[in-house]
């Protein structure tokens, strides 16, 4: 099955995209990443892929499938957020061995991504000491501004919509502004 292997994710990720197009709203690389990867996100919720762990690519590779590669393959429904908490799980395993410091900085911050995604302020706290480092000063300020909305509304109002949430009038003033959603 294509993306059966963490070289595979990180190659595509790392390689393949450039930078701006990580977190840009792109229906084409949706689908290209349906096409290529949907098989092996479907793996990654079903715990198959532990053998990736023995690594901290492999790590890497598990937690970007979970939480990077879901948001595009389930866009705008709440599907979307559903591996969140095991991606979490495992980027919490792998600081708390160490094996984010194997890692080069630039691919750390996405070891650390399923903090800033968290809706706990708790883990919050935790994203602030693990951004807080050289060459991840975009990735810190773009926490502060997560944890901003957190401390401010208790959860992430642009989910609201995807999750079946009803919004507050407060979040529905937020959500008119732009760059109120990530």
């Amino acid at each position: 099955m294509a993306g059966r292997s963490p070289e595979t994710v990180l190659d595509f990720w790392f390689a393949e995209l450039a930078p701006a197009q990580w977190f840009r709203r792109d229906p084409a690389l949706d689908a290209e990443i349906a096409r290529r990867f949907a098989g092996t996100l479907a793996a990654a919720r079903r715990g198959e892929l532990w053998t990736w762990r023995r690594t901290a690519a492999g790590r890497l590779a598990e937690v970007i499938v979970l939480d990077q590669f879901s948001r595009n393959l389930h866009r705008d429904s709440a599907e979307a957020f559903a591996a969140d908490p095991q991606a979490l799980v495992l980027a919490q395993e792998a600081v708390a061995a160490g094996h984010d410091r194997a890692l080069p900085v630039a691919r750390r911050a996405f070891l650390y991504m399923p903090y800033m995604h968290s809706e706990s302020l708790v883990v919050h706290d935790e994203a602030l000491r693990l951004f807080d480092q050289p060459g991840l000063e975009d990735s810190l300020r773009f926490e502060h501004r997560h944890r901003e909305i957190l401390e401010r509304f208790g959860r992430y109002p642009h989910r609201n919509a995807a999750l079946g949430r009803a919004s507050t009038p407060e979040e529905l003033a937020f959500l008119a502004h732009p760059g109120s959603s990530f």
